[in-house]
């Protein structure tokens, strides 16, 4: 008997990317993917939310704990700091578009029951998930990409990218094929961790307010 190959083992998404339809029909096809192993350990896929036609779209690393047991983006502390820091900065967060660039929470836990602790996707799972953040792209065509750390700085940008030599400035890229104006900075996690927290949540909003000034 041959064993054929697992879709996950190919490391794409691609396969269950639909041809047609809008984010609804991406949202339901993502629901169902297998493009690459972390989908085994997931709690559900959770897909980008927000505005359809936004003009900034915020891209995150993946889903925590919280978005994964909810299937929504950015609803845990992150989340609600992120939301506080845009107001501030002038960005009406119900006017955005909020994704990850990996849909799937990838964790490490020491045993069932025992709480479940982030460990960061790397570059082949990131690439995997590709598919998806084009296709988000394409539907949703925003003037401008808020870049939320590192590890999304690396799925959009590549390997090379670091979020502290660019942050709070105003790059032209071309991702997935399209012409892009984007917009780095911290993940909103990370000021949650810093010693210094107030001083970190001013340099996201500093950061956030040259993205609000791009879209003026």
């Amino acid at each position: 008997m041959v064993a054929t190959e697992a879709p996950e083992d190919a490391y794409t998404a691609e396969p269950f990317v639909p041809g047609r339809g809008g984010l609804t029909a991406l949202r339901r096809a993502a629901a169902d993917c297998r493009g690459c192993p972390l989908h085994r350990d997931a709690t559900q896929t959770v897909f980008g939310a927000g505005d359809a036609e936004a003009r900034v779209m915020l891209v995150g690393e993946q889903p925590g704990d919280q978005e994964a047991r909810q299937g929504k983006p950015f609803v845990g502390p992150a989340g609600k700091l992120l939301d506080r820091a845009l107001g501030e900065a002038g960005i009406d967060p119900s006017e955005a578009y909020v994704t990850n660039a990996v849909k799937h929470f990838k964790f490490t836990q020491a045993e069932p029951r025992k709480r479940r602790i982030h460990k960061a996707p790397n570059l082949r799972e990131m690439t995997a998930c590709g598919p998806w953040l084009a296709a988000e792209l394409a539907v949703v065509e925003p003037e401008l990409i808020v870049v939320l750390g590192a590890t999304a700085g690396k799925a959009l940008l590549g390997s090379s990218f670091r979020v502290t030599q660019v942050r709070g400035t105003v790059l032209e890229e071309e991702i997935h094929g399209r012409p892009e104006r984007l917009v780095p900075t911290v993940h909103p996690s990370s000021v949650l961790r810093s010693d210094d927290r107030e001083a970190a949540y001013r340099g996201l909003v500093s950061d956030l307010k040259v993205a609000a000034d791009a879209l003026s």
